[in-house]
C-alpha cells in the first residue's frame, strides 16, 4: 500500500520545515574544526620582546629539570599516576617546551598593565607590535597571538581604540599582513552596545588600513554580571554574539573580576568556585554548536621561591585548576607564569594520552568499516559507536596531534594498522 497523504498535503504540512532548518543553521552553524590552542599566555605589554615565547619555554624547561627531574617527581608534582604514561607525558612536555612553548600570546594593555600614562601606552603599543613582528620573522612566534585592549566600561574607550589602531597598524607596516592566528580580547563588558560599538570600530579600522572585511576577530571576556544577565534578568550571551556581527570567535571567563563582582571573599576568588561553574555552564549551553569557542580563566598561584617545595605547590595548585577546566569541557585556559606551562601541558597531555590507545583502536575499526551491526552503527570492539561519538573521538585525536601530545607518524601508523606500540607518546617528535 502506498502513502495515504498526497504530495500537496505533505508539502502544506511541512511548509515551515525548510525555514526552521535555515534558522537553525544560522544560529547553530556548527563548531570549528580548526586548531584551538590549549592555553593563552598573558604578558604585560611593556614586558613583551621578540623572544618572550622562547624565554618562557626556556624558563619552564629549567624549572622542570631542576624540580621535577624524572618521571616520578614529575608525576608527584602534578598528581599523575607514576608509570609509562607519566614517562611519556614528561618526554612530550620536554619536546613541547623546546619546540612550541607558548601556543597563544596575548599582549596585555588592561589589568596586567596598570598605572601607565597614555604616552607610555602609545610607545608600548608600537614597541610590542614590532617585537611580535620580529618573532614572526625569526620563526619563533606562537601560532596564535593578539592583544587585550582596555575596557569600554572604564572611561578609557578612546585610549583603547588608539592602542588597537597603533598595534594593528604597526604589525601591518612590519609584516605586510596580520599573523594568521591574530585576535583581540575585549574585556569587562557591561553593555551589549559596547560589543556592537567595538565591532563597528573593527569594521572601520579594517577599511582604513586595507584589511579584508571581517579579518579582525575578537574574544569577549565574560567577567561581569551584566555580560551574563541583562537588566531584565535575561541571559544576554546570545545578544553579545549577535552584536558582534560575525566577529566573535571566543568567550573567555575572567575569574577574578567576576568573583570579586559577586562579593566573594578573596579566599574564594578562585577558578573552581561553584559561582564560576554557573558562568561556565551558561557560556557552554549558549555557544554549543556555534563558531564561538570557550576558554577558562587563570590560576593566580605563582612560585614565591625557586625551591622544589614551592614549585610543587604551584604545580599542584595549577594542575587542579586545569583538571577542573577539562572536566567541564574547557580545553583552553590562561597562563600567567612559565611554571604554568609545565603543569598545563603535563595535565592536558596526560588526559589526551591516557585514552588514546582506545581512541585509535575505535577510529581504526570505524575507518575499516568492521563490526557494522544491524542498526547501521559500528561495533568498535565491544563498544557500539554512533557517528556523533566518532566525531568526538576524532576531535580528541586532533587535539593530541595539534598540541604535540603525540607523534603524528605514530598515530598514522596505528590508524593504518601498523605497530601497536606507537601511540604512547614516548617518541620524540
Amino acid at each position: 500500500m502506498g502513502p495515504r497523504l498526497d504530495a500537496a498535503t505533505v508539502e502544506r504540512l511541512l511548509s515551515g520545515v525548510d525555514e526552521a532548518e535555515r534558522l537553525h543553521r544560522q544560529h547553530w552553524p556548527g563548531t570549528p574544526t580548526t586548531r584551538q590552542p590549549l592555553q593563552v599566555l598573558y604578558v604585560p605589554a611593556d614586558d613583551v620582546t621578540a623572544t618572550t615565547a622562547r624565554d618562557h619555554g626556556t624558563e619552564a624547561a629549567r624549572l622542570m629539570a631542576a624540580h621535577a627531574p624524572d618521571a616520578g617527581s614529575f608525576a608527584a608534582a602534578l598528581g599523575l599516576a607514576d608509570g609509562p604514561t607519566a614517562t611519556a607525558v614528561r618526554e612530550r612536555v620536554e619536546v613541547k617546551l623546546a619546540s612550541e612553548p607558548v601556543e597563544d600570546l596575548r599582549v596585555d594593555f588592561e589589568d596586567g598593565y596598570l598605572d601607565r600614562t597614555p604616552e607610555r601606552e602609545a610607545e608600548d603599543a608600537v614597541a610590542a607590535a614590532r617585537a611580535l613582528a620580529q618573532a614572526h620573522r625569526d620563526g619563533t612566534a606562537p601560532p596564535f597571538c593578539g592583544l587585550r585592549v582596555k575596557s569600554f566600561a572604564d572611561g578609557l574607550a578612546r585610549r583603547s581604540v588608539a592602542t588597537l589602531d597603533r598595534f594593528v597598524t604597526t604589525l601591518l607596516e612590519e609584516l605586510g599582513e596580520l599573523p594568521g592566528g591574530f585576535v583581540v580580547t575585549f574585556p569587562k563588558i557591561v553593555a551589549v552596545e559596547h560589543v556592537a560599538t567595538f565591532a563597528s570600530v573593527l569594521t572601520e579600522l579594517e577599511a582604513v588600513v586595507g584589511l579584508p572585511a571581517g579579518r579582525l576577530r575578537f574574544e569577549a571576556q565574560i567577567e561581569t554580571t551584566p555580560s551574563l544577565l541583562g537588566a531584565d534578568g535575561r541571559v544576554v550571551l546570545r545578544d553579545l554574539r549577535a552584536a558582534a556581527d560575525g566577529r566573535l570567535c571566543a568567550v573567555h571567563l575572567g575569574v577574578y573580576d567576576y568573583t570579586a563582582g559577586l562579593g566573594l571573599p578573596p579566599t574564594q576568588q578562585r577558578l573552581e568556585h561553584p559561582a564560576c561553574d554557573l558562568a561556565r555552564h551558561l557560556m557552554q549551553v549558549t555557544f554549543a554548536g556555534t563558531e564561538v569557542r570557550l576558554s577558562d580563566g587563570s590560576s593566580n598561584a605563582v612560585p614565591a621561591a625557586d625551591t622544589p617545595e614551592e614549585l610543587h605547590r604551584v604545580w599542584a595548585r595549577h594542575a587542579a585548576t586545569v583538571r577542573h577546566s577539562l572536566a567541564h569541557g574547557y580545553v583552553q585556559g590562561w597562563d600567567l607564569h612559565p611554571s604554568h606551562l609545565v603543569s598545563r601541558y603535563g595535565v592536558v597531555f596526560a588526559e589526551l594520552l591516557t585514552d588514546l590507545e582506545d581512541v585509535l583502536v575505535r577510529l581504526a575499526r570505524w575507518r575499516a568499516g568492521t563490526g557494522a551491526n544491524d542498526t547501521g552503527r559500528q561495533d568498535a570492539g565491544g563498544v557500539v559507536d554512533e557517528p556523533a561519538t566518532i566525531r568526538r573521538l576524532e576531535a580528541h585525536l586532533r587535539r593530541a596531534l595539534d598540541s604535540g601530545a603525540v607523534d603524528p607518524a605514530d598515530v598514522e601508523r596505528r590508524l593504518s594498522g601498523g605497530s601497536e606500540g606507537g601511540a604512547s607518546g614516548s617518541s620524540r617528535g
